[in-house]
């Protein structure tokens, strides 16, 4: 059948009519640009749309989503992934009409046997290795078509087809057998380890159609004798060339690295044919690069033309791919999903020195998992901080048992490195992001979508840093700070981007840069009277912290202070210089700014009583100061100061003794013992409306005590919500839904909210 596809797909004067199931995924994509540069009219499906299958469309593909029946109802040839089941419907109905349907492997199979073809064979190493034989084949001229699996910078693309061109450059995936389709003129072979136990019996199983490939190459069987399974397959056929660290045709000597490039020699048996420079890091891509050498310097291409193509070569894509570097952190995404591919990429990790490693690793089916748990376990313990995502499962259907938590287990089986369990990939980045310190170098790795969390830590990062560089080095930030850590209530999700400026023009800084940006902006001090829900926050939280924000100044009877000055801070220094009428603010667990913001009160006072005047950051991003009476003051909050944040504030006080200031003090703290709660809360629920005061109408309403999960409705008094310990906001948030619900259908009472609900309540970010 092979040879009678072959016959069809190679037919250029009759073009034939193709669709391809999978094609989204990476090999496909690349087939499918052949087929088409081949002339073909092809077609795909897939269950996702993706930049790839957009590209693959601008070049002629005819693209559906999802799998259907009717995509394959005028096709010819039908090929499909490995990945594909057979109840998919679009291979369901394909056999049902008795179209030819073929594997991914055994069409590339047809197309490379009807040219010299390179096969590049191995349980890892694949991807970069074929690419470096292109590169190379290329600088000598010898212009291959080439099939990678993965995007290809210095190639251009995946896949080219050239019908002019000798050669054909292919990875030959060895994962279901498909291997032995191949009847190329040159096979490399890289390692042959247990991989792909889902479909093979053994290693000797694998080991066989590794034996099958060999015996079909017409040319040169380039093998790794370094690795005892290729050595083991390849050795005893007498067209085989070798290479390695040491007794082989080819080898490497006086390895640097050096800031991810490598520096070695090369000797063909005792020649030394000279020192070059690989464009990537890693002692496992030496090998590699051997390989690629061996290969072009076997078909003739000169030594110089080597040395241009290894110090130009830029890697593939999602192999050992930088997605983001600054001064402070790395961010790298690797394909490795094999316990010897890791190990290899931790070791290119650990040669960039940084302080610390932090990998977040996605299991890559559930089989792989279970049968390879201990050996991840093992090489995991090259970093210093994992993070362990839920298993891609491909294909397969899920194992009892077997989860990102028996990489967890088996870690901990090992070792002592610090690992945690993040199976939701959505917003695993924000646990990680908030992680990270200056020094690490943060590697995702996996054969799934783990990259993505890369790309958000990423995306987010590089506008931190360019926002902390235009803030001059007067202001600190961090990603995903946990809003929990910051408000009394102590819930909510985190902040996207958490910035505390110690100056009054750092914090202009920060504001002017994210509402250019329409960056949402929320300035938060203490946190007191505010519920963040689970979801976070969009944007920028800015929290004055420190420098210009905690001066506290005294001249005469009125105290400077800064926004981040605490109230109570305030109150004792000015009875310490014996100024009273600030008093009733002691109690108040929030800092200058926000209860500016929120005109907090007690005891028949508020802040607008005390203030002289208030210096802001205005809305159109400049710095003013207002006096009292420019404000528009109301009970429990100051309109003018919503989106004008406050940076510092001028309060009156008066000469007073200090027996009647302490009088004062003690009386206050006595009722406030009586009447407030001890426990983590965001201080009065609701405002007292004109019929009653909010906490005996909730009292009368018999809602004392109620909870919903750990939020719980005080006994002591009945406005303040308690969260005993692992509350979440939601769990508040439907407490105080209930009660407004009470009260209107009850007493006919609506009651407003004092503590600010905000944030969203799923992710946004």
């Amino acid at each position: 059948m092979i040879e009678t596809l072959r016959k069809r797909l190679t037919d250029r004067e009759h073009p034939a009519r193709l669709h391809l199931i999978g094609v989204a995924g990476s090999g496909m994509s690349g087939l499918a640009l052949m087929l088409m540069e081949m002339g073909h009219r092809v077609s795909g499906c897939d269950r996702v749309t993706s930049a790839e299958t957009e590209r693959l469309q601008s070049l002629g593909l005819s693209f559906s989503c999802p799998h259907s029946a009717d995509a394959v109802s005028d096709a010819e040839i039908v090929i499909y992934s490995s990945a594909i089941r057979a109840d998919n419907p679009a291979l369901a109905a394909a056999r049902k009409l008795n179209i030819p349907c073929m594997r991914r492997a055994e069409c590339l199979a047809a197309i490379l046997n009807g040219k010299k073809g390179v096969v590049v064979s191995g349980t890892h190493g694949k991807t970069t290795t074929s690419a470096l034989c292109a590169h190379l084949m290329r600088e000598g001229r010898m212009r291959p078509c080439h099939y990678v699996g993965a995007e290809i910078p210095v190639l251009g693309t995946n896949a080219h087809w050239n019908e002019d061109s000798e050669y054909l450059v292919a990875e030959g995936d060895e994962s279901d057998g498909t291997l032995v389709n191949y009847i190329p003129e040159h096979s490399i072979v890289l390692n042959i380890e247990p991989e792909h136990l889902d479909h093979y019996k053994d290693l000797d199983e694998i080991k066989a159609v590794f034996d099958r490939l060999c015996s079909q190459t017409r040319g040169k069987i380039i093998y790794c004798r370094a690795h005892p399974g290729a050595e083991d397959v390849c050795a005893k056929y007498p067209n085989s060339v070798s290479y390695g660290w040491s007794d082989a045709d080819y080898t490497a000597t006086d390895v640097l690295e050096r800031r991810g490039r490598t520096l070695f020699t090369v000797l063909k048996g005792k020649e030394e044919l000279g020192r070059v420079e690989l464009g990537i890091p890693g002692r496992h891509n030496v090998l590699n690069s051997l390989a690629a050498i061996a290969l072009a310097t076997e078909l003739g291409v000169d030594f110089p033309a080597v040395t241009r193509g290894l110090a130009s070569f830029a890697g593939a894509k999602r192999r050992f791919e930088t997605k983001y570097l600054s001064s402070s952190i790395r961010i790298v995404d690797d394909y490795g999903h094999h316990p010897t591919e890791i190990a290899a990429t931790l070791q290119t990790a650990r040669s960039l020195q940084p302080n610390r490693l932090v990998v977040y690793f996605q299991p890559h089916r559930y089989t792989r998992t279970q049968l390879l748990a201990d050996d991840f376990g093992k090489v995991l313990q090259e970093a210093d901080l994992v993070f362990v995502a839920d298993v891609y499962p491909a294909s397969e259907l899920p194992i009892e048992g077997v989860s990102g938590q028996t990489i967890i287990n088996a870690m901990h089986r090992h070792g002592p490195v610090e690992t945690r369990y993040l199976p939701d990939l959505g917003i695993a980045h924000h646990t990680i992001g908030n992680a990270l310190k200056p020094g690490d170098l943060f590697l995702t790795l996996g054969a799934g979508n783990v990259h993505e969390c890369g790309m958000r830590i990423a995306r987010d990062l590089a506008l931190l840093e360019d926002l902390e560089r235009t803030a001059g080095g007067s202001l600190e930030g961090k990603l995903y700070e946990p809003m929990s850590r910051h408000t009394t209530m102590g819930v909510g999700g985190c902040a996207q981007y958490w910035l505390e400026p110690s100056t009054f023009s750092g914090m202009q800084a920060a504001v002017n840069y994210c509402r250019d940006r329409n960056i949402p902006v929320h300035v938060i001090g203490r946190g007191s009277n505010i519920i963040v829900r689970d979801g976070g926050l969009r944007g920028a939280v800015i929290h004055p912290s420190g420098g210009e924000f905690d001066v506290l100044e005294i001249q005469g009877n009125r105290l400077t202070a800064g926004a981040g000055v605490r109230l109570k801070k305030l109150v004792s220094t000015a009875v310490q210089n014996g100024l009273g009428g600030l008093e009733w603010m002691d109690g108040i667990p929030g800092n200058v700014g926000g209860s500016l913001r929120m005109n907090a009160g007690a005891m028949g006072m508020d802040m607008v009583k005390n203030l002289v005047s208030v210096t802001c950051l205005d809305e159109d991003g400049e710095i003013r100061s207002h006096t009292r009476e420019e404000l528009n003051a109301q009970y429990r909050s100051i309109p003018d100061l919503v989106h004008n944040f406050v940076l510092q504030a001028v309060f009156e006080a008066q000469p007073a003794p200090a027996e009647e200031m302490e009088r004062l003090l003690e009386a206050a703290r006595a009722r406030r013992k009586l009447s407030q709660p001890v426990g983590a809360s965001a201080g009065c629920i609701f405002k007292n409306p004109p019929e009653i005061p909010a906490g005996r109408l909730i009292d009368e309403l018999g809602l004392k005590g109620a909870c919903v999960g750990d939020a719980c409705v005080s006994d002591v008094h009945a406005n303040f919500i308690i969260n005993r310990g692992h509350a979440r906001a939601r769990d508040i948030t439907i407490l105080i839904d209930m009660i407004r619900k009470e009260a209107k259908e009850n007493r006919g009472i609506d009651l407003k909210s004092e503590a600010q609900v905000i944030g969203d309540r799923d992710p946004q970010f």
